[in-house]
């Protein structure tokens, strides 16, 4: 007589629009902490008196933080639930952006900005265990694009009102304006986020059972083919992150308002991608649209550094990157979608170890690859065209066969 298999504990339920107006605006973390200061990383460097290179690093400093907390956050919330932990995050990222704006050397600035992007990676991490929380398969595709509608919008929005705001501040007043914005989404939290994971589906043991949860994760070999991929999109996105600014205005001539224009250009892009998706799951699935974006990636970061190499103006070159921003929404909420479909229990777990390969990776190559080349568009051209092929040869070498039999 076989034993009876017991039912997973019932789960508070949103409303879809609910889920995806909360969870996206605390999924703007990563964008508002890079965006909103990119038009002003020239300046940031003359005012502290540092290299260009140095002032990149602030922003590759905040991303290895959002890697590394992910792996803090994530498991933590398997085990405490997911409300206190963000709450925790939320908090301290307000607080952390007041002392980067009083920061009064780069040394004590980079400091900050790790600490900084510590703490932001609760609201990733946590809001990627929440939609799993509540959906799965080809909804939980669906979900991650609608939410992808909300969180995208702050990339567009981030430079334009960076753009703005050098009119009438300087970067340590953009920092203060983060800081803001991290009391708003504190009241978010504790006002219109339920908790989605009941105490019965909680773990209660401590390192033991993270360990045995991480390991449950790694020998997913679906999981750890997107994790390949995702490393590599995380490069080609931090590179054109990082080097954007400098390219389009030290060498190709835009003012900071411009560029905040052109960056937005290539945000409202990638949320076009990711409603296509969203469209189009349900009759594809989500591996085929997932592999249908990556390539496409690849293909755009080629003509980005066809175009680079034979002196095609401006124009060209922002057409090539919003090409880029645009593919990378159609794959990334399928191959999320992948990475967590064997991992409900496990979802934060899971988040964390999936974001810690997407904002850690990034932030270490690229600055290796400015200082080898220097921050110039071939530099940038060149490496986001191999990032994007390592993650195309992952995904159709790994994730195609892993993810094929189900």
């Amino acid at each position: 007589m076989s034993l009876p298999v017991p039912e997973e504990p019932a789960r508070p339920r949103m409303s879809t629009l609910r889920a995806m107006l909360v969870l996206g605006m605390l999924e703007a973390f990563g964008p508002l902490s890079m965006d909103l200061y990119l038009p002003q990383l020239p300046q940031l460097a003359a005012s502290l008196g540092t290299t260009e290179a140095l002032a990149q690093v602030t922003m590759s400093a905040c991303m290895i933080g959002l890697g590394l907390g992910q792996l803090i956050a994530g498991p933590l919330s398997d085990r405490l639930g997911r409300r206190l932990p963000l709450m925790v995050g939320v908090s301290a990222f307000a607080v952390l952006s007041l002392v980067c704006a009083l920061a009064p050397n780069i040394e004590l600035l980079l400091l900050a900005r790790f600490l900084q992007g510590l703490a932001g990676s609760a609201g990733i991490v946590i809001c990627l265990a929440i939609a799993r929380d509540q959906f799965e398969g080809v909804e939980l595709s669906r979900m991650l694009s609608l939410l992808f509608l909300v969180s995208g919008t702050a990339p567009i929005i981030a430079p334009v009102v960076g753009g703005q705001l050098a009119r009438v501040m300087d970067w340590r007043g953009v920092f203060g304006v983060l800081s803001a914005i991290g009391v708003v989404l504190l009241l978010i939290v504790v006002f219109a986020l339920p908790e989605t994971l009941p105490v019965s589906a909680r773990h209660g043991g401590g390192l033991v059972v993270l360990r045995d949860h991480a390991r449950a994760v790694i020998r997913d070999r679906l999981f750890v083919a997107v994790l390949c991929a995702a490393a590599g999109g995380g490069v080609a996105f931090f590179t054109y992150l990082s080097m954007s600014s400098f390219v389009l205005q030290d060498q190709f001539g835009l003012t900071p308002q411009t560029f905040s224009l052109a960056f937005a250009a290539g945000a409202l892009a990638s949320i076009v991608g990711s409603q296509t998706s969203r469209l189009v799951v349900r009759r594809w699935g989500p591996l085929r649209v997932y592999l249908g974006g990556i390539t496409a990636t690849l293909l755009a970061t080629t003509t980005f550094l066809v175009l680079t190499l034979t002196g095609t103006g401006v124009y060209g070159v922002i057409a090539a990157l919003i090409g880029f921003m645009l593919c990378l929404g159609v794959g990334g909420p399928n191959g999320q979608t992948l990475a967590l479909a064997h991992h409900g229990s496990r979802a934060g777990t899971a988040s964390a170890l999936l974001g810690m390969a997407t904002f850690l990776f990034g932030p270490v190559v690229a600055p290796i690859a400015a200082g080898l080349g220097g921050t110039n568009a071939v530099t940038m051209a060149v490496t986001m065209t191999l990032a994007a092929a390592a993650a195309a040869v992952a995904a159709w070498v790994f994730v195609r066969p892993a993810a094929a039999p189900q």
